[in-house]
């Protein structure tokens, strides 16, 4: 036997209002007086909340995901093809162009008189570092005694070679100034060089300046503690020529 009770079509809602509508359009499982973003007569074809079509931050949060599930596809693959060995084909015939080829004798002597050669390169080049000089800098404002000592006998030489060697031409033109020079010596207390570093402004006042250092060359050799480790020191020093009609030195 047939049930011909009429149907009865309830719609379900995602929200409700205190106040019953006045009239109602559809049956539902609770009072809903308005909502919905149309005024047109339509009835919602789900009960959940409508998403946007379109969403970068949804977008930008799946990317990454992507990647990261890519990336382990990759590696999987990676690995099953390490570790899954390639079997040929029986029936199928090499073809000249997949096979491998060998070095021949004369490629394999060239490559070992290439290693030789660098080899060789970079022994010799290691030989010449290790047979240059070790220089010192000791321009700093405080440095070891050894080199403190060494240097201050050193300043006083020169002051006193500079004071009794006062150029004449200075005194007569009443020139003064400061100058730097950079004073290299060697371990044997003989000079390498001498160097203007900043000049006076006075051409006079330079010259005379590295022709008082070169005077007083040599200089003491180096103490054994100092030519334990070092070969040359190299010494920048600020020199001043006085109103006095004196020279002075000071540090860097």
């Amino acid at each position: 036997m047939l049930d011909r009770t009429p149907s009865l079509e309830v719609a379900l809602v995602n929200a409700r209002s205190p106040d019953k509508p006045s009239k109602a359009d559809v049956l539902a499982q609770a009072n809903l007086d308005g909502g919905g973003n149309t005024d047109e007569a339509r009835r919602a074809k789900t009960p959940l909340p409508v998403l946007p079509r379109d969403s970068p931050r949804n977008d930008v949060a799946v990317v990454p995901e992507q990647v990261d599930a890519l990336e382990r596809q990759a590696q999987e693959l990676l690995t099953q093809l390490r570790n899954t060995p390639i079997a040929p084909d029986a029936n199928k015939p090499v073809e000249q162009s997949e096979r491998p080829v060998a070095p021949s004798i004369s490629e394999l002597t060239q490559r070992s008189l290439e290693a030789m050669r660098l080899e060789g390169q970079i022994a010799k080049d290691l030989d010449a570092y290790q047979q240059r000089p070790k220089r010192r800098f000791v321009g700093a404002r405080a440095m070891e005694y050894r080199f403190a000592r060494y240097v201050e006998d050193w300043r006083l030489k020169v002051e006193r070679i500079g004071n009794l060697n006062y150029p004449e031409a200075a005194r007569q033109l009443k020139l003064y100034g400061n100058l730097v020079l950079l004073v290299v010596i060697r371990a044997d207390g003989t000079l390498e060089n001498v160097e203007v570093t900043r000049s006076s402004g006075q051409r006079v006042l330079d010259a005379a300046a590295i022709r008082i250092v070169e005077m007083g060359a040599p200089y003491a050799p180096f103490p054994p503690d100092i030519r334990r480790d070092t070969d040359v020191l190299e010494i920048p020093r600020t020199w001043s020529f006085t109103k006095g009609e004196e020279l002075r030195s000071g540090t860097d």
